[in-house]
């Protein structure tokens, strides 16, 4: 049948659809990209161009990478675990960063409200995630791959060297910031080394230590860790830690019969600025050395407690819980190290550290209280 006029025009209109959508489709396959290795050695391919992101946990250490100017292009994130877990922290860094008020919430997967739907509306180029969030994901991972959402793992909470350099690495990759990453990333080794050389010093039997997190008040045993955030750190610093072995998982709160018959040479106390918890540990920027000190002194009141060797002799600390998965914590591990090694560790001054660090990576001024022995 001979071409009409009309028809003519309609092939042609479809044979120009046809190539567009070729064409679009070519170019979306043919957008630049490029590989980052994250933390857990997976190679990912993101765009070469990040332009909007979605971060769900250590946000301290993507604003020390990144800048605060990184978050100029953050889209999303899982905000309970900053604004509804340590609301003053929150505050401090909602003051300097503008869209952090008004940020859109993925949800998270320690509460199981984590929404792919929500972060795929957001249109990220790459998602940053935390490790222990990761691997909670199932069908939400699967959705944001069927999407073609890249997800970076990063992990603070594992405490290896090895672990904490990638994540940083892994972050400034991500957020073309590589020099102050790499920075950030040889500060770190340089302390945590210094760290160990000063421990490889010291000669005598290695001390018991207890970590307790102090959130619920004097009357419940908070949990104890092993293998992992204060766990691990125990462990680099060559301390006993009296929950090896005594925990069904990585945390979990021993009875009170085992840590009065373990009577620990030192004890911490992990505290924090939580919200609605009255009878916490309390610590952070607005707090000063002697409220942190009434908020640690019920620990040391619990029934059996004065026979324990640490509250004897008056080693009982309180130290910020968040320390124990961060960029930082060799502010912390300087802290215990230096109640377990005294003599090594006379010429370190934690506190300095983490002011310093403050100042030079952070957007917020230094102030409050973060780690502090109960008698000054």
């Amino acid at each position: 049948m001979p071409l009409t006029r009309r028809s003519l025009g309609a092939a042609l209109a479809l044979a120009l659809a046809l190539s567009l959508a070729v064409f679009t489709l070519s170019a979306v396959a043919q957008a630049p990209t490029r590989t980052v290795t994250d933390a857990i050695g997976r190679q990912v391919t993101i765009p070469t161009t990040i332009n909007r992101l979605v971060v769900t946990f250590n946000y301290e250490e993507f604003t020390a990478v990144a800048s605060k100017d990184g978050w100029t292009k953050v889209v999303g994130m899982s905000k309970t675990l900053w604004e509804g877990w340590r609301p003053a922290i929150f505050a401090k860094y909602k003051a300097v960063i503008p869209n952090l008020a008004g940020m859109p919430d993925v949800g998270n997967t320690e509460d199981g409200n984590f929404s792919a739907e929500k972060v795929i509306a957001l249109k990220p180029d790459v998602v940053l995630m935390a490790d222990w969030s990761f691997q909670a994901l199932k069908t939400a991972g699967d959705q944001l791959a069927a999407a073609g959402i890249p997800i970076v793992v990063i992990d603070y909470n594992a405490q290896t060297l090895e672990r904490h350099s990638a994540s940083t690495r892994a972050i400034g990759a991500v957020m073309g910031t590589d020099k102050r990453a790499e920075e950030l990333a040889q500060l770190y080794e340089r302390e945590y080394r210094d760290i160990q050389r000063r421990i490889a010093s010291a000669t005598g039997l290695k001390k018991k230590v207890y970590v307790e997190l102090g959130r619920d008040g004097a009357e419940t045993f908070g949990n104890s860790y092993q293998g992992t955030m204060w766990g691990r750190i125990l462990d680099n610093l060559g301390a006993e830690n009296i929950a090896n072995g005594k925990l069904a998982g990585p945390w979990g709160p021993l009875s009170a019969e085992y840590v009065i018959a373990a009577s620990p040479d030192v004890i911490f106390i992990a505290g924090s600025s939580w919200t609605n918890r009255p009878k916490a540990v309390r610590l952070g920027f607005d707090m000063a050395d002697d409220a942190s000190r009434a908020t640690l002194k019920p620990y040391v009141d619990r029934a059996g407690w004065g026979a324990i060797k640490a509250v004897q002799t008056g080693a009982v600390h309180a130290i910020e819980h968040g320390l124990a998965r961060t960029l930082f914590d060799f502010t912390a591990q300087q802290y215990i190290a230096k109640q377990l090694y005294p003599e090594q560790f006379k010429d370190v001054d934690p506190v300095k550290s983490l002011r310093e660090y403050h100042e030079k990576y952070l957007p917020v001024a230094f102030s409050g209280t973060w780690m502090v022995p109960l008698k000054p």
